[in-house]
């Protein structure tokens, strides 16, 4: 697919592609069956990095068959993955865009945290993606119908399966999310399972597998940056290096789908600023009572949202003395 830029001196002809690889300034673009290594142009080191290109963006780039092609601009997005990145404070990770369906992959050994499950589906809600938990190594677990059930408890928009990747057990259910021209993103912690799942789905080696140690399940980094895997029918795999932990920012709107119960809950109390303690009418409170909310699931709700609301601040003061410094700069002729 082709548009036109016209400029002062020449006519210009543009590709359409799509971001399949990243690391760090370097772009692979991917159009048709060629991927095209590329570079921003020097305009979008004056925007915000939230503009920047991730992968799954599509982007009008200028070709250049004899060296890196350059990237003029990034297409409006459908979805858009992020969270704080974890190494710096106040900073945004910006993740995939134009996801469908994010499979938070978890395997039923040490590595299974509902806490982390409950992050991972706040973040694809906040980002417009379907969360899908996707229960691994079923075969190692005497429970797995327990474990199906809690998942479920998270939120009414989650969905949730337990498989063997090894035994083929479940994976019958996933073929409803490989329709064409889907993009799945895979989200999860080393040795979950992310590349043995795929590898299942496509029966063939299309992700590295690493072993996990026996001492603590735990996994090494097979994948070191985000890439995106097209398979048939023009599916999209994007892999994402294994996440531990996973913090909340701008993601309030996803913490809000996530425990949409409680929101609802919390609209039926007698008065606006109920603290949930010893107000009167308070709805929070009979859910307590009656058993149908846990106060467990309600303090993971609460503590989500401090957890946003304090990161969302620390990114709001970096952004504005990073704009006083480029103001700064600009005033005195250093840029």
């Amino acid at each position: 697919m082709k548009t036109e830029i016209i400029t002062k001196e020449n006519k210009e002809t543009t590709e359409i592609g799509r971001i399949c690889e990243v690391q760090k300034n370097r772009f692979t673009i991917r159009l048709g069956e060629r991927e095209i290594p590329a570079k921003l142009k020097g305009s979008f080191y004056q925007e915000d990095a939230e503009g920047f290109p991730v992968v799954g963006d599509y982007v009008d780039f200028t070709y250049n068959p004899m060296g890196e092609s350059i990237i003029v601009s990034v297409r409006e997005r459908k979805s858009f993955l992020k969270r704080p990145d974890q190494g710096k404070t106040g900073v945004m990770q910006y993740m995939a865009a134009n996801v469908d369906y994010c499979f938070i992959v978890t395997s039923l050994n040490d590595d299974y945290s509902f806490n982390r499950i409950a992050r991972y589906a706040s973040t694809a809600l906040a980002g417009g993606a379907i969360p899908v938990a996707i229960l691994t190594k079923s075969d190692l677990c005497n429970n797995v119908g327990r474990y199906v059930r809690e998942v479920e408890t998270i939120s009414e928009k989650i969905r949730v399966h337990a498989i063997s990747a090894i035994y083929g057990i479940g994976l019958d259910e996933l073929q409803e999310y490989f329709t064409p021209g889907t993009t799945i993103c895979l989200f999860g912690s080393s040795g979950a399972g992310k590349s043995t799942l795929i590898n299942a789905i496509t029966g063939q080696e299309t992700m590295k597998t690493s072993a996990i140690r026996e001492s603590d399940a735990k996994g090494r980094h097979t994948t070191t940056h985000r890439q995106m895997i097209i398979l048939e029918d023009n599916v999209a795999i994007i892999d994402t290096p294994g996440m531990r932990e996973i913090g909340m920012a701008q993601a309030q709107d996803g913490i809000d789908d996530t425990f949409a119960d409680i929101v609802e809950l919390e609209s039926q109390c007698k008065f606006s600023n109920c603290r949930h303690v010893s107000e009167p009418g308070c709805a929070i409170k009979a859910a307590f009572a009656s058993g149908e909310l846990s106060e467990e699931r309600y303090l993971l709700y609460k503590d989500l949202g401090a957890e946003n609301r304090r990161n969302y601040a620390k990114k709001k003061e970096i952004s504005k003395w990073a704009k006083e410094y480029k103001k700064f700069n600009k005033k005195n002729g250093l840029e």
